[in-house]
């Protein structure tokens, strides 16, 4: 099985960690150090050597910080998690702090008012991010330090090596473009700016502009790796060399020069200028090199992200194709729990049950991994937008309650991730209404046309517009961007609140607009969608999405009377497509059901 269900939680162990670090800072002459959940090429996802955050306060999320001092420490989360720290962290310890809400400036004043010194390590945090803080430092007396090494390093004593993960080539077929033509049109970019060089230490955008993927951290294939890319198209990486086989070096070929990690630092203060370096996912440190030599830096985005976020009509045809087979499984799931709810109290079914199902019925499909750990929440562990079951948080689902599943796969041509909130029975009327505005909300979004320079948040509103006319909203993002084959997180674009990127053809994004009643359920719908151009009358430059993602909305908890008929007419045809892409795919029983779950609205609400 891909997913683990163990609990790696022991909140009697991570008091004496603390207490071990606040000993150690002593040691070192530090006032205080940050602690945050990313490595050095700040991904979502860790490896178990990187995993500082969760070693130290038992605090699992994908995203936050944790400060220490010596007599506070402050969790730093946001809306997704603040019902999950609460059960992860020993609030004797450690403090949640609502992030962003409340700066790490601002609490490390209160905390520290006569000043001090706090470390970081640099090559964990973003030169943008250091910088901020100093900015929001100012006048404090408090001064961050950059050290050599990380002192919860020095006091993890059976701290994991660092992940050896098999490379492995991605086809160009799938691809749409070799990994000579991907660094030709990156290197002519950086020649048309004036660069000589950029540095790239995002994983996903060197395993995309290569064409390969790896196994260095779970859900995710990409390898970490940093890597520099010249202007006359050549690429350094630096890794552990093992992870590449011969079949993989003799397909990057002379263009590509695999190093080992060590040999980062050299490069680095050897590099000619001006080197483009991202001020907002590279470490501090890559900037403290390069600068340590006077060599100049062109602060700009990471010239890949962009590029990779576009994907071409080979990419777009892996993910449909991916889309369907997981549909096909998503579709048999749904199947089987609308037939094992008349039964829960006789033959009782659990969270695990469920993801442990999905996984199977998947891997049929051909999965390669899933994209995330599945999460398949009912009753208040729906609420938790991103809970993550285990053995002892493993709740049995309970007749008329509601079950969310969030759940994806990565498959050989791309990468999917897909919510449905679904009832095991007859449910609380009270969850009709937010749950139908929850999908218009989907739909909104669905449907919308553009001019060319709309942004993510622009069309966030349109999700939550819904929600607001009854006094309702959700605590996180109504979408993200997904990669082709690579993260099922995939910056740059969004579609949230803060995200001013434009959006472009080919851009993937989830939809999953949300609700949440802390200790009685949460509601979630999410498909994939692309953008796509759309036709004018007037020539003027428009986009819209089509919807990747193919299985069944659950219609029996929708309050027909709010939705209006262009949103019915949405549903349908919707419905209709699913029928149509998704009934060749499964047989029988399944069949059967997937045909009564499709009807139009009008004949089964």
């Amino acid at each position: 099985m891909f997913q683990n269900y163990d609990s790696h939680s022991d909140p009697a162990a991570h008091p004496p960690r603390l207490a071990a670090l606040r000993r150690e800072l002593a040691a070192r002459e530090l006032d205080g150090f940050l602690v945050p959940r990313a490595d050095a090429h700040q991904g979502e996802y860790v490896a178990s050597r990187d995993a500082r955050l969760a070693w130290l306060t038992g605090f699992t999320g994908s995203a936050g910080f944790c400060i220490v001092t010596p007599d506070r420490t402050g969790v730093f989360i946001d809306g997704r998690y603040r019902v999950q720290v609460k059960a992860e962290v020993d609030p004797a310890h450690f403090t949640p702090v609502p992030w962003p809400e409340t700066r790490p400036a601002d609490w490390l004043r209160e905390a520290l008012p006569e000043g001090g010194r706090i470390g970081y390590d640099p090559w964990l945090h973003t030169r943008r991010e250091i910088r901020e803080m100093e900015k929001g430092l100012a006048g404090s007396g408090i001064a961050l330090i950059a050290l050599d090494t990380n002192p919860v390093d020095a006091i993890w004593p059976d701290q994991p090596e660092a992940p050896v993960g098999a490379v492995r080539l991605w086809p160009d077929a799938i691809a749409g473009e070799t990994a000579a033509e991907k660094g030709t049109r990156i290197a002519q970019a950086l020649r048309e700016a004036g660069q000589q060089a950029a540095v790239l230490t995002l994983p996903d955008s060197i395993s995309w502009l290569l064409n390969i993927r790896g196994a260095d951290v779970p859900k995710n294939p990409v390898v970490q790796c940093f890597a520099i890319i010249e202007e006359n198209g050549h690429v350094a990486v630096f890794t552990n060399p093992a992870k590449f086989g011969a079949e993989v070096r003799a397909a990057l070929g002379n263009a590509v020069s695999v190093l080992p990690l060590d040999a980062l630092t050299p490069a680095l203060t050897n590099l000619a200028g001006p080197v483009r370096v991202d001020p907002a996912s590279a470490p501090d440190r890559v900037f403290a090199l390069i600068e340590s030599m006077n060599t100049p830096i062109a602060e700009a985005p990471d010239p890949v992200i962009l590029p990779k976020a576009c994907k071409n009509p080979a990419e777009i045809a892996g993910m449909r194709a991916a889309h369907l087979q997981d549909g096909a499984a998503v579709t048999e799931l749904l199947c089987w729990l609308d037939s094992r709810a008349p039964h829960l109290d006789a033959e009782p079914l659990t969270e695990i049950d469920v993801a442990q199902r999905l996984e199977e019925l998947r891997v049929a499909r051909g999965i390669l991994d899933i994209s995330f750990d599945t999460i398949a929440a009912t009753g208040p562990h729906a609420a938790i937008p991103h809970y993550h079951v285990d053995r002892q948080s493993n709740l049995r689902i309970l007749p008329n309650h509601v079950l969310l599943v969030d759940s994806g796969g990565q498959y050989k041509d791309g990468t999917t991730d897909i919510t449905r909130t679904l009832p095991m029975g007859p449910v609380d009327p009270a969850v009709r209404r937010p749950y139908t505005r929850v999908l218009q909300g989907m739909i909104a979004v669905s449907l919308v046309q553009f001019p060319k320079g709309v942004a993510g948040c622009h069309i966030d509103a349109l999700a939550r517009a819904p929600l607001w006319s009854e006094g309702m909203d959700y605590d996180h993002g109504t979408g993200h961007g997904v990669g082709a084959g690579l993260s099922v997180h995939e910056g740059p674009v969004r579609i949230s609140r803060i995200s001013d990127i434009p959006l472009q053809p080919g851009m993937i994004l989830s939809n999953e607009p949300g609700y949440y009643r802390e200790g009685a359920f949460g509601i979630r719908i999410e498909n994939l969608i692309v953008v796509e151009k759309r036709e004018s009358p007037d020539g003027r430059e428009m986009l819209g999405f089509e919807t990747l993602t193919l299985a069944p909305i659950d219609r029996r908890l929708i309050e027909p009377g709010l939705l209006a008929p262009a949103e019915i007419a949405w549903l349908d045809a919707y419905h209709a497509r699913v029928w149509e892409k998704i009934s060749p795919l499964v047989e029988g029983e399944v069949r059967d059901w997937l045909f009564l779950a499709t009807r139009p609205l009008g004949g089964s609400a």
